[in-house]
């Protein structure tokens, strides 16, 4: 019977034990001098417990374990039940056999059975009853009985000392979750709370830390599988988009551009800057939907072809051939060149579409609000033709079927667009000008007086000199012949000076002091710049002959040069 202080000695706790403070590993104790303070000073009367209990005589446990005094370690255990109370000892009739129950000694190995009774094979013993039930004392887990070691103890008539046997255990696998004591997680095998064996929750453990593991491997399984779902992705996306991009810079470099087939259908304007290059056009055509691409363009218009800038009618999805032959097509288009009036531009648009004479002119008088003009156009009632300086001059495109409005709104657009470029208000303030239209009349004057561009700014500058108040040589009047045969309708150069000064119209400029009330022609862009920057000079008179214009400052140089003039006319005519 192993009791304590008998024997040779106090026998080793089992390490596992949950009173034995941290637990050593697979059996291995703590230092000796490693003593528990709180079991021996809490309860003192222990050691009366356990002498009373057992009959132990600490004189006959010297020389053992754990020295001279064993019990003051580990024999002062009072012995409580389950309800916390300490336990009556019991009153053995016979020799005492009990298996030492404190809660310290090492348990049996737990299989998961219930502990089966002792069965003496003395006396029988009959515990005492007290009014309290005698229970071993347990630390929360039932105790079992190892496999293999005896299940019995018997008395012989004397105290035998019981010797665990040697535990082999197998070495534990690296555990992932805790016991559920700490970890606060019921135990499905132990609803009450309470383990049946420490080794059965050590298993319990194991295979819970193994089914965690499992599932952890088979969250890195489904991790993993993502990870190369993601891969194969962008792997082929980069895969997809390399190729893509090399495709493109083949057929960009090496391959057919792409093209429409066909006429194309319905009705596009298209605008063709001046100085624009074949890629230039192409880039405006294919943004207005008329080809496919800027190469289609370009591929068909080759070196050899000459397009020239103005406005075109197009078709939607043209082929790039069929775009070329219609801007090139001669009988497409309508060409108005600088200056020219509105009534001969009214006539060009009758002719060229196969129209009525004067059938344009009906139509500029009667559409007039609805063409587009600027609210700064046609400011003065006096004025014959409001669309006068608004028909800019460039190529335009006319092909049969195309209604006449429709080309006066492209011209008077294009106009607006050119205009929209320049402070025309700001200039005609600063040049001393009351209007925008104003500054438009005095460009079409250069345009209709200079023989070439380089004429320009010196005309203008005449112009203004003759319009200030200080002007003594002309006194205030600018006494243009094109006004005169603007009025008239007519482009003569032989005019007597009787009948330039005796008729009245607001245009005549002989007749009345100032501007026209409105432009006299349409100007072009190199008319208006001058207009805008006239040349420093004081000069007041200018004479063309043979094509070339030359300036004056007073009227005697200017009647040497009449004279000169007209000498030449009449060689012209007798010749």
């Amino acid at each position: 019977m192993t009791e304590y202080g008998r024997g040779s000695g106090s026998q080793p706790w089992h390490p596992e034990d949950p009173l034995y403070g941290d637990q050593g590993y697979n059996g291995q104790q703590y230092p000796q001098q490693q003593s528990q303070p709180p079991y021996g000073q809490q309860y003192p009367e222990q050691q009366q417990y356990a002498e009373q209990q057992y009959g132990w005589d600490p004189s006959q446990n010297a020389g053992g374990q754990y020295g001279a005094n064993p019990g003051e370690q580990y024999g002062r255990q009072d012995y409580y039940g389950p309800d916390g109370y300490p336990q009556q000892p019991e009153h053995h009739t016979g020799q005492h056999q009990q298996p030492h129950q404190t809660g310290q000694h090492p348990q049996p190995h737990q299989t998961g059975q219930h502990p089966q009774p002792e069965h003496h094979t003395g006396q029988h013993q009959q515990p005492h009853h007290t009014g309290q039930h005698q229970q071993p004392h347990q630390t929360g887990q039932h105790e079992q009985p190892r496999a293999g070691v005896p299940q019995q103890t018997h008395d012989t008539g004397q105290h035998e000392q019981w010797h665990p046997e040697p535990e082999h255990e197998v070495e534990p696998e690296p555990e992932e979750e805790k016991h559920p004591f700490f970890t606060g997680v019921d135990d499905p095998d132990d609803p009450d709370g309470t383990d049946n064996s420490r080794e059965e929750s050590r298993r319990d453990r194991r295979g819970k830390g193994k089914a965690k593991g499992g599932s952890a491997k088979g969250k890195n399984k489904r991790r993993s599988g993502t990870a190369c779902l993601l891969v194969a992705v962008v792997l082929v996306g980069v895969v997809g988009g390399g190729g893509y991009l090399a495709y493109d810079y083949w057929q960009t470099h090496f391959g057919a551009a792409p093209d429409y087939s066909g006429e194309g259908s319905g009705e596009v304007q298209v605008e063709i800057p001046k100085g624009s290059t074949l890629t230039g056009m192409g880039q405006v055509l294919q943004k207005a939907g008329v080809v496919k691409s800027v190469g289609a363009f370009t591929a068909a218009a080759g070196k050899g072809v000459a397009i020239q800038p103005g406005t075109y009618t197009l078709r939607k999805e043209m082929s790039g051939s069929a775009a070329v032959a219609m801007m090139t097509h001669t009988g497409n288009f309508l060409t108005i060149g600088e200056g020219r009036r509105a009534v001969q531009i009214y006539a060009a648009i009758d002719q060229k579409l196969g129209l009525k004479q004067g059938t344009t002119k009906d139509v500029a008088t009667s559409q007039v609000k609805n063409l587009g003009l600027p609210e700064w156009a046609n400011s003065d009632p006096k004025i014959k033709d409001p669309l006068e300086g608004f028909l800019y001059p460039s190529q335009y495109s006319a092909a049969k079927g195309t209604k006449p409005e429709a080309i006066l709104k492209q011209m008077v657009a294009r106009a607006k667009e050119n205009y929209a470029k320049e402070d025309l208000e700001g200039k005609a303030k600063e040049l001393g000008l009351k209007t925008p239209l104003q500054l438009i009349t005095v460009a079409s004057m250069v345009n209709a007086e200079g023989m070439t561009h380089d004429d320009f700014r010196k005309m203008a500058r005449v112009i203004y000199n003759r319009l200030k108040p200080t002007n003594i040589e002309t006194n205030g009047k600018l006494e243009f012949d094109s006004t005169y045969n603007y009025l008239k309708n007519q482009s003569e150069l032989d005019l007597s000076p009787k009948q330039l000064r005796s008729f009245d119209d607001p245009y005549n400029t002989y007749f009345y002091k100032g501007l026209t009330p409105g432009p006299i022609g349409n100007p072009g862009a190199e008319a208006l710049k001058a207009a805008m920057d006239p040349e420093a000079g004081d000069w007041y008179y200018f004479v063309s002959i043979d094509g070339k214009t030359r300036f004056t400052k007073n009227l005697k140089e200017h009647q040497k040069l009449v004279d000169e003039f007209n000498e030449s006319q009449k060689a012209k005519k007798q010749g």
